[in-house]
């Protein structure tokens, strides 16, 4: 039987690399799926696309920035597909990562726009499900968060503070709705080649992969069978958590895996 047969998710930034992997994903597996991205008409091209192959599929267009936009789309789930049984928060804003640098320098438009889409926008999506959750007996809410928020770097200091904040918003959630099954999880991918990253990661990709513990480079299918495992029923008893996808690129640390064997032999 399908891992989502009879449920009905929400997935935003649908119509994107990673959205569009979970969205596909979900339908293959029974799933109703309502797709909510900024891009109406990608989000719409790809419903299109998963009705012909016979899934339950509708578009709906959603700015993260508007508080009445982020209701809107919870109410359409319930009105189009029939109810709600798993919210996938995926989308961001992507358009600020250019001008995010270092925070000494750090640009305030660019600090109160990511944080304004990217946490308020993921918390009022959240706020508005959960009542819609409640009505169907439970369900679950994955935030997708980045590698960025739990690691430093000399850039994107906006984009990965409002990311870790996602792992403390579903933390929250979970903590406060867990008892009424309603299960919050945040994922954090790792470096995943998508169409146009693969130029960008060309000149430091061996760098990359150097330092990784896999011997390849995520794909969009890897975070895509993740956030399947986490709403469906497999992932009933996880709650509360921050799980890395990333090939084990945050769980050691870089530099000791440059020097000689003996060099890291702890010390007596």
């Amino acid at each position: 039987m399908p891992r989502l047969e009879g449920k009905n998710v929400i997935i935003t930034g649908a119509s994107g690399a990673l959205g569009s992997a979970m969205c596909r994903a979900a339908a293959r597996e029974g799933a109703g799926v309502l797709l909510a991205d900024l891009n109406f008409a990608g989000a719409e091209h790809l419903a299109e696309e998963l009705r012909r192959t016979g899934a339950r599929a509708e578009a709906c267009p959603l700015d993260l920035g508007d508080p009445a936009s982020v209701e809107a789309m919870i109410a359409a789930a319930v009105a189009r597909l029939g109810g709600l049984d798993a919210l996938v928060n995926n989308a961001a804003d992507t358009a600020m990562v250019k001008r995010d640098g270092r925070i000494e320098d750090m640009d305030i438009e660019v600090w109160d726009e990511t944080m304004r889409v990217n946490l308020r926008g993921t918390m009022l999506a959240c706020k508005y499900a959960i009542p819609a959750l409640r009505a169907r007996g439970g369900g679950a809410i994955v935030n997708v968060s980045s590698g960025s928020a739990i690691r430093g770097a000399q850039t994107i200091s906006a984009y990965g503070a409002s990311k870790a904040a996602l792992i403390a918003l579903s933390q929250y959630v979970a903590a406060q709705h867990g008892q009424e099954g309603i299960r919050c999880n945040a994922l954090l991918p790792g470096v995943i080649m998508v169409a146009g990253s693969a130029q960008f990661f060309g000149p430091v990709r061996d760098a990359v992969l150097d330092q990784h513990l896999s011997p390849r480079l995520g794909q969009p299918d890897d975070i895509a069978e993740a956030v399947l495992w986490l709403i469906a029923d497999s992932g009933a008893y996880v709650n509360g958590q921050a799980i890395s996808v990333d090939g084990g690129a945050n769980s050691h640390a870089r530099f000791f895996m440059d020097l000689p064997l003996n060099a890291a032999a702890p010390a007596r």
